[in-house]
């Protein structure tokens, strides 16, 4: 995609070659890292003057601070009020970016952070495009932590790291299938038990659990129980209401049947569901409640599964609040309340977040004595004064794998590799940002984790237009409603934009909308929340009928 300088795309010197900017090996993950961490021309973005001025597109961040909520500037293309113009309104100068390197977490046997790069205007490498991005989240995870042997009640929520393969025939025994009686032959048959109960002192039959000792003569019958093994000789099951019971004056009881019962009637042949050996679920399967049944049904004791992956939250930002109500310019902390059951949603072993001040220091060594397998961070994506994400990375010697992805809103979010099998993802401080962030980028990493596979694309019909970014795709939230004419469509929901939670709290996803924006009837793919929608207990919400991409960045 052409910046707007003659000869060269985003990321290679003007009047460079493709060779000369960065080499092509033809696979579109190498080549993001490759862009991402090859040199680059650097953006700087001018200094704000009177107003904040959000930088458009490449240049990944307001002036100052995460610019997710920047004020409308007259002149920028991305408001309804100013038409797109084409090109880059930030001029490329200066020598080109050193990419970033992989290394140990800190500077061995040094017990104070190495001093870091001061936040402030940098060099902007290109964001990659949405799905291109979590791609590369999900390639990121090169070798999963090995699988664990565990009893049953420990592995829920888990992957299953080798196909289940059943142990047993399922059902391991010919079976009745309804309270009745088993019957020999066709009718009428002699009942072989008296009628009655176990508290009259009679027999009550063939019982759930009870082995039959004796064979079914043909003509004969037997009371039997829903789940009991059927005697050998049975060829159907009579259920209970279909049968009439005489004492004919002969003595005997005898057992009628209004109309013929075909042979196998009610019987659960032995192996109806599986057969020994047989593949019940692949390896990648998440383990459900159902699962787990379905594995002590097949003879299961333990099962080897992934481990959890290991995650944890920092909220950062001196302006947060954790109780009481917004007061004299600090706002409430609604990240740290979200993200943590988020993951646990999809999985993921998180202790509490943890409230971290603004300060480059303390977060150095907050991820330098972190053990998670992710750590994830809120806010400081962007270049602002007191956003010490970027810096710190370097200090750790991180290798960035994603710094900007081309989506609306949460465009400053980051990936990156802290040391093997060890990643960040950093978040932006908005909370529908910082949603956006997590789906862009750790979900696809926390489920290669855990080895899960990615889900096949789902896609739904809009029930109404949503505007589109000129170049960038966008994420809105949806909740499924019924049309009488088209089924199950995706409303769009008001109150999106990067600083809201009101919409996503009704949602049952989001979808994913392309560059240029999505008509009523146009099927988009929908990436679902891990959990049923509020409105589907009975609030439904209006469906709008316009929308607009403004002020997301």
């Amino acid at each position: 995609m052409n910046d707007g300088q003659p000869g060269g795309t985003r990321g290679e010197p003007a009047g460079a070659t493709p060779d000369e900017g960065r080499a092509r090996s033809g696979d579109p993950f190498d080549d993001a890292l490759a862009l991402v961490n090859g040199p680059v021309q650097p953006r700087v973005r001018p200094a704000a003057e009177a107003a904040t001025v959000r930088a458009p597109y490449v240049a990944r961040g307001a002036a100052a601070g995460e610019g997710d909520d920047a004020p409308y500037t007259p002149g920028d293309p991305y408001t309804p009020d100013d038409p797109f113009a084409p090109g880059d309104p930030f001029a490329a100068d200066g020598p080109g970016a050193p990419g970033n390197r992989s290394g140990p977490t800190g500077p061995a046997g040094a017990d104070d952070p190495p001093p870091t790069p001061a936040p402030g205007p940098r060099p902007t490498p290109a964001a990659v495009p949405w799905h291109l991005a979590r791609d590369i989240a999900r390639r990121a995870v090169t070798e999963p932590p090995a699988p664990l042997t565990s009893a049953l009640g420990a592995v829920l929520g888990r992957t299953l790291a080798a196909p289940l393969t059943a142990l047993t025939d399922l059902p391991s025994f010919d079976t009745s299938a309804m309270d009745g009686w088993a019957v020999a032959g066709p009718g009428p048959w002699h009942l072989d038990q008296p009628a009655g109960t176990p508290e009259a002192g009679s027999p009550p039959g063939i019982l759930a659990g009870h082995a039959p000792t004796d064979g079914l003569l043909d003509g004969h019958a037997i009371a039997i129980a829903t789940g009991a093994r059927i005697p050998s000789g049975a060829t159907a099951v009579l259920r209970s209401e279909h049968g009439e019971v005489r004492a004919p004056s002969g003595g005997g009881r005898r057992l009628y049947a209004p109309q013929p019962v075909p042979p196998g009637q009610d019987i659960r042949p032995r192996g109806q569901e599986c057969r020994r050996g047989d593949q019940l679920l692949p390896a990648g399967a998440l383990v459900t409640p159902a699962v787990l049944g379905l594995a002590a049904a097949a003879g299961y004791d333990e099962l080897t599964a992934r481990p959890r992956p290991r995650a944890e939250v920092f909220v950062l930002g001196d302006e947060l609040l954790d109780h009481g109500l917004p007061r004299e310019g600090r706002i409430r902390d609604a990240l740290g309340p979200m993200l943590v059951p988020w993951l646990h949603a999809l999985g993921v072993e998180t202790p509490a977040a943890r409230h971290l001040a603004d300060d480059a220091d303390t977060l150095y060594a907050a991820l330098a004595d972190s053990t998670a397998d992710v750590v994830i961070t809120t806010g400081g994506t962007a270049s602002g004064p007191v956003d010490h994400v970027h810096p710190t990375l370097r200090g750790l010697g991180a290798e960035v794998l994603v710094d900007g992805v081309e989506v609306r809103p949460g465009h400053p979010m980051l990936l990156a590799r802290l040391a093997p099998g060890r990643h960040l993802v950093g978040l932006p401080g908005n909370p529908l940002a910082a949603v956006s962030g997590l789906c862009t980028l750790a979900e696809p990493l926390l489920c290669a984790l855990a080895g899960r596979r990615p889900a096949p694309p789902y896609r739904v019909p809009l029930a109404a237009p949503v505007h589109g970014h000129p170049h960038d795709t966008r994420l809105v939230p949806v909740a499924y409603r019924d049309d009488e004419r088209y089924g199950l469509m995706a409303a769009p929901l008001h109150f999106h934009g990067p600083a809201m939670l009101r919409g996503i709290a009704a949602a049952d996803a989001l979808a994913v909308v392309p560059p240029g924006g999505a008509k009523r009837g146009n099927e988009l793919e929908l990436l679902e929340l891990p959990w049923p929608a509020s409105w589907s207990a009975g609030w439904a919400p209006d469906t709008p009928t316009d929308w607009s991409a403004s002020g997301e960045l």
